[in-house]
């Protein structure tokens, strides 16, 4: 067994640690190679060329592995690159699964690794189809054995061709690496000569060029100019500017008069331009097409009446945003009203959208598919239906098998039944009960993301609360590993608390006291920020932010945000790095229009590395694309642009892609899975050994040819030794035609997708009787209708610790900037017209001291 390696650099341990990636970016479509590296480094991998032979039929320390329905064989050749013996894997049918040799997975022949360190893998292979992929194992010294990573497609190759790829920062808890190349589509690979060296980039050690507490929590800047509409609604453009969609704002008075409107926000000169809105998109749902034009779905078609015969109403309409022209262009209507719509882009650039409320004030129970190829909403008997109601924005996460999580944040009320949290699959119509979620009717406007890198499938749901029963919001977090056979939430660590402002200026968070309406936000360096939020419905407040780290599973508190962000916020990553919140919507129907950017704590860690040229913009999957950077870089990734609304949005993502170094020019290996990443425009990051990422460039991910997306195959979850069971026909040389069983370049590309969340024991519900809405309480909203215009709420249920008198809702009322509220009728439900004059906590009703006017 190889001694462990001895090697200068020690694991980079900062305050707050990056979330060791690496990137697998695209290429045209010829694979960049690297130069062959000197023979002088050490290679870590024991019989590289397979010379030494084992004790069977496969050569010492390797193994063969692979899983699914597929007729293969894999033995050794002498068809060698160097040496007499290379490995031939033949796939000859194949109806799922694939086919690899791998490095054997012991202390005697797995290469030891140490945490936070990173190795260049290197081969020589030939292939009759690009649907190979290398692949690695990692050894958790608590968990054992599990898949880790894809981390570079390899393409057709007729002669011996040289690859190079460098992995992620090894996780923590692991000691051992095995790796192999994957064949996953019906042809050959012949692979020799593997190489693996350590290539770790030295830290250079603590940096800061700002003051102490820059350095360790970051800085909040409040801009001069403030928004000018009341946008609850936040997209990013590929441009670079933000899209900020008011509609009628929340404010039924605009509504009255018509005046819908959105704003640009341009972050190179801080400017805002108004621009013509056609209808009232309040509430709406949004996505970014594969094109970069943003579809916005329905939005409100009426506010609650005063007399509580309906509630908000949704409409039909749909519309397009060019950023070009930056005008609102009318598609054909949905097939359903559904106001606080779902909206999660597939894998081949179509969107489906679920829940909202109709335009009679129901629930509505239609799934809505837009058609990329159509570009057309389709007709509901062209989509699959199971009539659930999802509530009013779930979060539905695309997973990397083209199935959907949902992942129980929503908003409003209560969770769907069960135990809140699914997995839908489009394909089997069906929906599978996922278990674990603490506390599922508490995580009303709690916040859901897929955490970095998209390749680990982790998702983490933050805070939460419930606006009809309007307890103290939660500190819970739950994070699940969809990689799991059966994957199942786990709790994560609270919430750090802050300060909260119950009506007297902030005091400490006490308790259990967390907050709902959280917004977080992807960073480049590989962690999560989470801040913004408030304690009760539309009440209280909180003043809190911290940085969450995927690798430690760890928060870290940072500076607070000076502004009251809470209903109505929104956060979202710039293509400079900092980070834009925006909006505050209290129940009182006032709106916080100023502005505040966060800087992390990342900015004050010295000199940025420049990305200083990209030598293509347009990028396919599975593909190797080329930039150059000024300074070494440890890691690079794609982030997609914010699209955020009511602490949704499930289509944010952060996707690795791994290098391929050479010197100031790096190659970059983008996945061949469009489910990881969809298509559309990307912000591209490189990141330095100190966590500091360059200024995005923006790349474009195109829409995967007809048939590619959506096919289930695997690259080897079940990865273990097994029996040989192929056939016993083998490929001695490599045809460089395309005769035999040899698919073209263009019919080969079939999407590395694992065997994930393939073995569910939670409940399975197939469509429901067809029906045409769910009911649904027109109070929906938990304000009391009964008291003022429809923008003002009046909690249906005070806060727990409000004495349930007249005194003391009025009292709270008062505390909370409450002004006068007449009642809309006769109905005084909550007992605060005790005179009856038509008068909330007006003369007669309460002392003085606790009167609104």
């Amino acid at each position: 067994m190889p001694a462990p390696p001895s090697v200068s650099t020690a694991p980079r341990g900062r305050r707050r640690r990056s979330a060791l990636l690496t990137l697998a970016l695209l290429l045209p479509a010829v694979l960049l190679s690297a130069a062959p590296r000197a023979a002088a480094d050490p290679n870590l991998v024991t019989n590289p060329g397979f010379e030494t032979a084992g004790s069977g039929d496969m050569p010492y320390c390797w193994s063969r592995s692979g899983w699914g329905d597929n007729e293969f064989v894999i033995q050794p050749t002498t068809d060698a690159h160097g040496g007499s013996t290379a490995m031939e894997v033949t796939l000859t049918e194949r109806l799922e699964g694939d086919r690899k040799a791998l490095i054997t997975e012991s202390a005697e022949c797995a290469p030891f690794v140490e945490e936070g360190h990173q190795y260049d893998l290197s081969l020589w292979y030939k292939a009759t189809t690009g649907s190979n992929s290398v692949t690695i194992f990692r050894h958790d010294t608590t968990l054992g054995w599990q898949y880790w990573t894809d981390v570079q497609t390899l393409g057709p190759a007729a002669a011996y061709t040289y690859t190079e790829v460098r992995t992620p920062e090894i996780p923590p808890g692991t000691d051992r690496i095995a790796w192999g190349v994957s064949l996953y589509a019906v042809g050959t690979l012949i692979t020799d000569d593997y190489s693996m060296v350590d290539a770790t980039v030295p830290d250079p050690g603590p940096v800061c060029t700002g003051t102490q507490a820059e350095c360790e929590d970051g800085a909040w800047e409040v801009l001069p100019t403030e928004n000018p509409v009341r946008s609850m609604h936040s997209v990013v453009l590929h441009n670079g500017k933000v899209l900020l969609i008011a509609g009628s704002g929340n404010s039924e008075e605009l509504f009255a008069a018509g005046t819908f409107t959105s704003a640009v926000y341009d972050p190179a000169d801080g400017s805002y331009t108004v621009i013509p809105t056609p209808d009232d998109m309040f509430c709406a749902g949004h996505v970014q097409l594969a094109d970069g034009r943003v579809l916005v779905m329905s939005g409100n078609l009426a506010y609650p009446d005063a007399e509580g015969t309906h509630g908000y109403e949704g409409y039909k309409d749909s519309y397009i945003f060019d950023p070009a022209t930056e005008t609102y262009t009318k598609t054909n209507d949905m097939n359903d009203g559904h106001w606080y719509p779902s909206a999660t882009i597939l894998g081949n650039g179509d969107v489906l959208s679920f829940g909202g409320l109709r335009e009679d004030s129901t629930g509505s129970v239609t799934a809505e598919l837009w058609s990329h190829e159509q570009q057309q909403w389709l007709p509901t008997w062209q989509v699959n239906q199971t009539w659930s109601f999802w509530g009013l924005y779930p979060s539905m996460i695309l997973m990397q098998d083209g199935r959907l999580f949902y992942s129980g944040s929503h908003v409003f009320g209560n969770g769907t039944p069960g135990t809140g949290a699914s997995i839908y699959d489009y394909g089997a119509n069906t929906i599978t009960e996922v278990p674990g979620l603490q506390n599922k009717d508490e995580r009303d406007q709690s916040a859901s993301v897929l955490l970095p890198p998209a390749q680990d499938q982790k998702v983490i749901t933050m805070g939460g609360g419930n606006i009809d029963t309007n307890p103290d919001a939660n500190r819970l977090t739950d994070i699940i590993d969809l990689t799991q056979p059966d994957p199942a939430y786990e709790p994560g660590p609270l919430l750090p608390q802050g300060t909260v402002d119950l009506g007297d200026g902030p005091v400490p968070q006490t308790g259990d006291q967390g907050k709902m309406y959280v917004s977080a936000v992807l960073l480049p360096d590989g962690t999560v920020l989470e801040t913004g939020g408030g304690l009760h419905n539309r009440a209280d407040p909180v003043y809190e932010s911290s940085i969450f780290d995927p690798v430690t599973e760890t928060f870290d508190p940072v500076a607070p945000n000076p502004e009251a962000y809470g209903y109505h916020s929104s956060a979202f990553l710039l293509p400079d790095g900092r980070v834009m919140a925006t909006g505050d919507n209290p129940g009182d129907g006032s709106w916080n229009h100023n502005v505040s950017i966060y800087s992390p704590p990342y900015l004050f860690r010295g000199d940025r590395p420049q990305i200083t040229s990209v030598a293509a913009t347009e990028w396919d999957y599975g593909s190797t694309q080329q930039i150059t950077v000024d300074s070494p870089i440890v890691k690079a990734e794609l982030i997609r642009p914010a699209a955020v609304t009511h602490s949704s949005d499930p289509n944010q993502r952060f996707v690795d892609l791994p290098l391929t170094v050479n010197g100031s020019t790096i190659d970059l290996n983008v996945t061949s899975n469009p489910n990881l990443a969809p298509p559309g425009w990307y912000m591209l990051f490189a990141v330095n050994a100190d966590g500091v990422p360059s200024i995005a460039e923006w790349v474009h991910l195109g829409v995967p040819e007809s048939g590619t997306m959506l096919s289930a195959t695997t690259t080897g979850h079940d990865h273990g030794a097994m029996t040989l069971s192929g056939t016993e026909d083998s490929l001695s040389t490599l045809s460089t035609g395309t005769t035999g069983t040899t698919a073209s370049p263009e019919e080969d590309l079939v999407p590395a997708v694992q065997d994930f969340a393939g073995s569910l024991t939670g409940e399975v519900r197939g469509p429901e009787k067809r029906r045409e809405s769910e009911p649904v309480d027109v109070r929906i909203a938990g304000c009391e209708r009964a008291y003022g215009a429809a923008d003002v709420c009046v909690p249906t249920a005070f806060p727990p610790k409000v004495a349930d008198t007249t005194r003391g809702r009025c009292a709270w009322l008062r505390q909370h900037d409450f002004g006068r509220l007449e009642l809309n009728g006769t109905e005084d439900p909550l007992r605060l017209d005790r005179n009856g004059d038509g008068l909330a906590c007006g003369k007669g009703d309460v002392p003085k001291r606790y009167r609104l006017t």
